[in-house]
């Protein structure tokens, strides 16, 4: 179909050609006429009315025999002889027609007999979007070393779209992995070539095979698009590749060149030893099928010889893809492109040269600044060497023209942020007006300086901190973090704190900050009993010039922790001990109030909620402590066997996580009513002259212990005789007593009795419970029909009584 198709082509044209040379020797009236009809519109529709646009009569068409002059093909156009217009006579293919060509014309020669006169009619075939992007296979297969390095090439089936112009392949995209790119090359006349380039190095042990898509899509609205799946086999052996001995393969070619006309040869070399080092040449995998039928290679000697007729008229320039292979057990490829230029008149292509570039411009530059001047050139004459230019859109530049020929001025046509773009790629563009047409890019980088116009951002206004008390001083306790859009000194912010003379707060003096890092450190430990809060100011400052600061309230909470015990305040403290006493009569009733533990803490919350608790007791049963309030109360009612004095040691604490406590003693001394209370008055005094009783009697007793011992059995049974038998007191007085031995008196404390004997005393004197120059304890034999006796016998108990001393017995 193709090959008819060609044979089609070649014998319209030798036609045309026929139909020049009578022209030329004809002598005839002559016309052009240009119309423009889409591809694959119906048969029948009007393509142009001939007859109205060339002024003749279409009274006088059929009789002057006016027709179409077609050759032997068959005609796509009919002309109608009744009213001149042309009409298509069947559905046109324009990629059957012209193939690529653009643009697709079809020239009709119209002939009017009698007078003969001779029209030219051009009609241009206009291209829709009616064909999709193909690939040559379904899917294309690649086997790449695990020792590939990132950046390696790998050259995929380009698609075919027998659309020309925007319609044909726009862009190529891959599916999203992470270890490959892709990267198209323009190649001219609508031919985009895909290339795989590997970004992270393979790992087979890893994963063992990749799959990709690959998508071709054109430029249409809506868009066409074709796939191909990528399967890439990751190999793990013969880690040399074939080297080319040249970078660059380029060979210029004359169109016509006789079949078998060796164009170049390639030459690769591999390092490795053996089979791997042995290599073979071959096509790419991604080169067209059409050259192939132009070109092949020898597969040992790399020869890239013509292999039909090159016809600039089709393509000015041919890059064939040539694929270097091993002959390892597992091959390694390498891939080169033969770039073949076919001679003909207009076979350059415009260049760009940047004569002056500033490569950074500051943002605040005016309108109008010049960023760049650029001059184009083309080798090519007239048409061919006549350039345009034009930069990308979208950018705040502009290309203004000079009133030299082919020179620019790229120059600013907004305002410039260097904080929303900081820089900008200008794609200088330039085209011939060649038929086809060359064009020629170049991108420059534009940085975009930066200009102090950004004060320092806090990242929070204001700071709340919170700080345990107790801090070690010199260590950080908090930060601030400002920020800066401008680069470079603009954006360097140092920190302090201000210390504003109006503001009165000590407390700054003691905080030292960090210019770089904006850590705050105290130099001195807070008391939360001292400042519970205080608030100060920051200021962050960039070093531009002129430098541009912020500032932000710091406001710090100073947080409690258990650092005071309880304070005892009573008892009174004294000589670092908390020790009262207190005298209770011993006829009070349960619950009677003792004495209050009174305490306080200097901490807040848990930390100074106090709890009391008794340490220690001598007697569980007889008092009772409130906890919350410190309260020492009666248990119970005193009894005559419950001891004289208790000592109660009261345990205070707080409540924090370690809990401080304070410990406080209180002595609890039973006492009689009224006598008690005033014995007490007379204790210190009382012990002094007992001291000097205890001597003088002594003294009698050594002197007359012989005399006195009977007299002294006899006085103490007579007083033991006369004695009350009632136990339940503690304290057994004789009141009748007027002897001329020393006053006595007898109490109970536990399991012992005691007498307390000593001289004769006054009405309104008492004797102190417990003094140790004058006890007696007796032996526990109290019974419910028992009296009381004392001693005989016995020549100590005798002495004593006459020398009102002690005597104790068990």
């Amino acid at each position: 179909m193709e090959q008819r198709g060609i044979g089609a082509r070649r014998e319209l044209r030798n036609w045309f050609v026929f139909v020049f040379i009578l022209e030329v020797l004809w002598t005839g009236a002559s016309a052009q006429i240009r119309y423009s009809v889409q591809e694959e519109v119906q048969v029948g529709t009007v393509v142009g009315n001939l007859a109205k646009d060339l002024g003749l009569d279409k009274s006088a068409l059929k009789e002057r025999g006016y027709r179409v002059v077609t050759g032997s093909s068959d005609p796509f156009f009919q002309l109608n002889q009744d009213d001149g217009i042309l009409y298509v006579k069947k559905t046109i293919d324009r990629e059957e027609v012209c193939e690529r060509s653009v643009p697709c014309l079809i020239n009709l020669k119209t002939m009017l007999d009698n007078p003969l006169e001779i029209h030219y009619v051009t009609v241009e075939i206009v291209d829709i979007n009616d064909n999709s992007p193909v690939f040559p296979e379904r899917e294309q297969r690649l086997e790449i070393s695990e020792s590939a390095l990132p950046g390696a090439r790998f050259q995929l089936h380009a698609a075919r779209d027998l659309d020309v112009s925007h319609y044909s392949v726009h862009q190529y995209r891959l599916s999203h992995n992470e270890y490959f790119k892709m990267e198209v090359k323009d190649r001219g006349q609508d031919r985009k070539i895909p290339f795989l380039i590997l970004q992270k190095q393979l790992d087979r042990e890893t994963v063992a095979q990749h799959k990709l898509r690959l998508t071709a899509v054109d430029g249409g609205k809506p868009a066409n698009s074709g796939s191909i799946d990528i399967i890439i086999n990751v190999l793990d052996v013969n880690d040399n590749s074939p080297v080319f001995s040249k970078d660059v393969l380029t060979v210029s070619l004359n169109e016509n060149v006789p079949v078998g006309t060796v164009v170049i040869q390639v030459n690769a070399t591999d390092p490795d030893d053996g089979v791997n080092s042995e290599v073979v040449y071959s096509f790419g995998n991604a080169v067209d099928s059409k050259l192939m039928e132009l070109f092949d290679i020898d597969a040992n000697t790399g020869e890239i010889k013509v292999k039909a007729e090159i016809d600039f008229e089709e393509s000015i320039t041919y890059e064939i893809d040539i694929k270097a292979s091993d002959k390892g057990p597992v091959p390694l490829t390498a891939d080169k492109s033969v770039i073949i230029n076919v001679v003909d008149v207009n076979d350059n292509a415009p260049e760009i040269e940047v004569t002056s570039l500033f490569t950074s411009i500051k943002e605040d530059s005016k309108t109008g600044t010049t960023v760049a001047l650029i001059s184009v050139r083309d080798l090519d004459s007239g048409l061919n060497g006549k350039v345009m230019c034009s930069i990308n859109q979208n950018i705040p530049f502009m290309l203004s023209p000079s009133l030299q020929e082919n020179m620019y001025a790229i120059v600013t046509k907004s305002h410039l942020d260097r904080e929303i773009i900081s820089n900008y790629d200008v794609t200088i563009t330039a085209h011939d007006a060649g038929e086809p047409s060359f064009s020629a890019k170049k991108t420059i980088n534009v940085v975009v300086s930066d200009v102090n116009d950004n004060s320092p951002e806090f990242s929070l206004t204001p700071y709340t901190f919170y700080l345990n008390e107790n801090n070690s001083p010199g260590a950080s306790v908090f930060s601030v973090k400002a920020s800066d859009s401008d680069e470079g000194d603009n954006g360097l912010i140092s920190y302090h704190i201000s210390r504003d003379a109006n503001i009165n707060n000590k407390l700054v003096s003691f905080l030292n900050m960090n210019p770089e890092t904006g850590v705050i450190t105290a130099l001195k430990s807070f008391d939360f009993e001292t400042v519970k809060s205080f608030q100060f100011q920051v200021v962050a400052t960039d070093s531009g010039s002129p430098s541009l600061s912020s500032n932000a309230t710091v406001n710090v909470f100073i947080l409690d922790q258990n650092d005071n015990p309880p304070v005892i305040l009573y008892p009174v403290n004294s000589n670092g001990s908390a020790e009262g006493v207190e005298e209770i009569p011993r006829n009070v009733n349960a619950g009677h109030l003792v004495t209050k533990v009174r305490a306080y803490d200097a901490d807040v919350g848990y930390n100074g909620w106090l709890l009391f608790s008794l340490q220690q007791v001598s007697d569980h049963s007889l008092f009772g402590l409130d906890r919350y309030t410190g309260q020492i109360r009666t248990l119970r009612s005193f009894t005559e066997t419950d001891e004289a004095e208790h000592k109660l040691v009261i345990l205070v604490k707080d409540n924090g996580n370690v809990s401080l406590s304070a410990t406080a003693t209180v002595l609890v001394k039973v006492v009689e009513p009224k006598e008690a209370f005033a014995a007490s008055d007379v204790k210190s005094s009382a012990k002094v002259d007992e001291d000097t009783d205890v001597t003088f009697y002594l003294m009698i007793t050594l002197g007359s212990v012989s005399v006195l011992f009977i007299i002294s059995i006899i006085v103490l049974i007579a007083m033991q005789c006369s004695k009350s038998t009632d136990y339940t007191s503690k304290y057994l007085q004789e009141t009748n007593y007027d002897g001329t031995l020393c006053h006595s008196i007898q109490y109970r404390s536990g399991d012992k009795r005691y007498m307390l004997v000593g001289p004769r005393m006054s009405i309104g004197s008492t004797i102190v419970p417990g003094s140790h120059a004058n006890t007696l304890v007796l032996p526990d034999r109290r019974r419910a029909s028992e009296e009381p006796k004392a001693p005989s016998n016995d020549w100590r108990y005798s002495a004593s009584l006459r020398a009102g001393g002690v005597m104790q017995r068990p």
